[in-house]
């Protein structure tokens, strides 16, 4: 157990500073800028959509189609950020008087991203324009058989791309290699955030063009919530414009005015207004269920929906399919965690196995690059019927996933493959598995070891147990949303001793402590049973005095509420 970097960056040198200026000024935030970030709004960061390459050709072509009534649909990925972003278009095109089609490809039938027969097929059944939103980046193929059909195709996306661009009419992606200098300091965006921005510049669009002189215009802030949800879900950096769009769509959200997304709150139990990590935990995933284990298009038709009997039954629907996610979920992982011994001396971790369902990979690399420390590919193998494995990654701070992928796909190694820095998709074919390891494990090292080499567990404040209470974690949470590229304040709570230690639920660890200030603090170490720290905790810790550090959270199970902090990690104090 090693708790590194004790100092607290709310000390002497700032005592001038109030603690919320210093933990903006520690994320980041330049002085002169920190009255921008203390209530992130809209008027504050949202950038001049023009800015970004191909987005004025997007929304003239957008534009168009509505003047003249033409057939859209918009194609979507089977996640939360391409449900969210399908939605949002979709309701945007209703608040101008003009309905559209949602198509969104089966994951285990079609795979990720569009296909030419899809967008050929689509064309047929009367579809002059197909918005790409949450892939078409790498769709060359695809796009190019779209094109020779008289298909026109907009691609909204933010993977990362190839230097040759897809055919088509228009393609906005703050990850172009091409992009200017705002598409570059936005390339965090989810594509749920550049479809609202395409939203914004086809409204200026028909403004210009006088759609607007006989009808009133789309309130584009009721497509927050949208905007929020896909964001956090799809774990995107959460500064800078992102903030902004996340704070005011969960304002938005409070309101419940979207019928499936007040439905999907209902079925999450949720019985108060959804925080960013409701959004993350219980929304997101509910959402995300319906394209990793049963119909892909039950997030789209539940975020547009304006029934509410069939939001209700959909969202019920979502919440049974996650739970069986859960269980599919626990078996691939156990599995996949069996052979991570043998790949020890890996800098990045490649698991696969037949049988393992493609719908969960994602959520297995995540589980077990967080208890490895390493990036993770895990990799459904005999996925189609010529037989390639279909994998998903994830990755670490300082270590570009997604760039390995397209250069291995570029190297021959892969069908196909794409992503972004944190997370990425590929296709492999039999036989190519231990080239790819080894040639992931040789790209990667260096940037592996020197990512682990740098790791510390930061601290923004250090407080005696009495100092943890109900206003000060109000005070911290004043400056969310939390998520990637915007930590939750993490504090260091002691010295303390453990009072009372056991394991609650399947893996977590409960602590009671009381510090010399006689306050008693209650703390829980999540999924800890089993590792050095949690064994430590429940049998090495009652004649010892500790610091805990991790995040101080509300708890209001009881008459009142009161703080306990989610521990992270803990050293002793003597």
């Amino acid at each position: 157990m090693d708790l590194a970097g004790r100092s607290a960056a709310y000390g002497p040198a700032g005592l001038e500073d109030d603690l919320v200026t210093q933990l903006l000024l520690s994320r980041g935030v330049a002085r002169d800028d920190l009255d921008r970030h203390r209530s992130p709004s809209l008027r504050a960061f949202l950038p001049d959509p023009s800015h970004f390459r191909d987005m004025d050709a997007a929304a003239e072509r957008l534009a168009q189609a509505v003047l003249t009534g033409e057939t859209i649909t918009v194609y979507g990925d089977y996640d939360v950020d391409g449900a969210t972003s399908a939605a949002l278009l979709i309701r945007l095109l209703r608040g101008l008087g003009h309905d559209a089609r949602h198509y969104i490809p089966d994951r285990l039938l079609e795979g990720y991203g569009p296909s030419g027969a899809a967008l050929v097929r689509l064309g047929q059944e009367g579809s002059s324009l197909v918005v790409t939103v949450d892939c078409g980046a790498m769709a060359h193929d695809a796009l190019a058989q779209a094109r020779d059909a008289g298909v026109d195709v907009i691609v909204v996306d933010h993977h990362k791309c190839a230097a040759e661009l897809p055919a088509a009419v228009a393609l906005v992606n703050p990850n172009r290699l091409d992009e200017g200098e705002t598409g570059v300091a936005h390339g965090h965006l989810a594509a749920v955030g550049v479809a609202f921005l395409l939203a914004v510049a086809t409204v200026r669009a028909l403004r210009v063009r006088g759609w607007f002189e006989t009808r009133a215009e789309p309130d584009l802030f009721a497509l927050l919530d949208l905007v929020a949800l896909g964001t956090v879900a799809d774990v995107a950096a959460l500064h800078g414009l992102n903030r902004a769009l996340v704070t005011q769509g969960l304002k938005v959200m409070a309101r419940r005015e979207n019928i499936g997304m007040a439905a999907l709150i209902d079925a999450s139990r949720l019985s108060r207004a959804p925080t960013c990590s409701d959004l993350g935990f219980a929304l997101g995933p509910r959402v995300n269920a319906g394209g990793r284990v049963g119909e892909a298009t039950l997030g789209v038709r539940l975020l547009t929906s304006d029934d509410p009997d069939e939001a209700r039954a959909i969202a019920a629907e979502l919440s049974r399919l996650n739970e069986e996610r859960r269980a599919i979920e626990a078996a691939v992982q156990e599995a996949a965690e069996s052979q991570v011994d043998a790949q020890h001396n890996r800098a990045v971790l490649v698991l696969a196995g037949g049988g393992w369902h493609p719908g969960v990979i994602g959520i297995v690399a995540g589980r077990i690059k967080e208890k490895t420390g390493k990036p993770v590919l895990v990799i459904a193998l005999d996925a189609d019927e010529n037989g390639h494995g279909k994998g998903s990654g994830r990755s670490i701070p300082g270590v570009d996933l997604g760039a390995a992928v397209i250069a291995a796909r570029e190297a021959g190694l892969l069908v196909a493959g794409g992503g972004h820095a944190m997370a990425a998709g590929l296709t492999v074919a039999p036989g190519q598995l231990g080239r790819l390891a080894d040639w992931l494990d040789e790209r990667l090292a260096g940037d592996v070891s020197r990512a682990q080499a740098g790791q510390s567990l930061a601290l923004d404040l250090a407080v005696a147990p009495g100092g943890l209470n109900p206003a000060l974690v109000e005070l911290l949470e004043s400056t969310g949303p939390f998520g990637v590229g915007w930590p939750s304040p993490r504090v260091a709570v002691g010295p303390v001793r453990v009072m009372k230690a056991d394991i609650v639920g399947s893996d977590h660890v409960r602590l009671i402590t009381r510090g010399q200030d006689g306050a008693t603090i209650k703390a829980v170490a999540f999924r800890a049973a089993q590792s050095e720290l949690g064994q430590a905790l429940l049998h090495g810790s009652r004649d010892r005095k500790l610091w805990l550090a991790g995040r101080a959270k509300i708890d209001d199970w009881g008459a009142r509420p009161a703080a306990e902090l989610h521990v992270e990690d803990a050293a002793w104090a003597d």
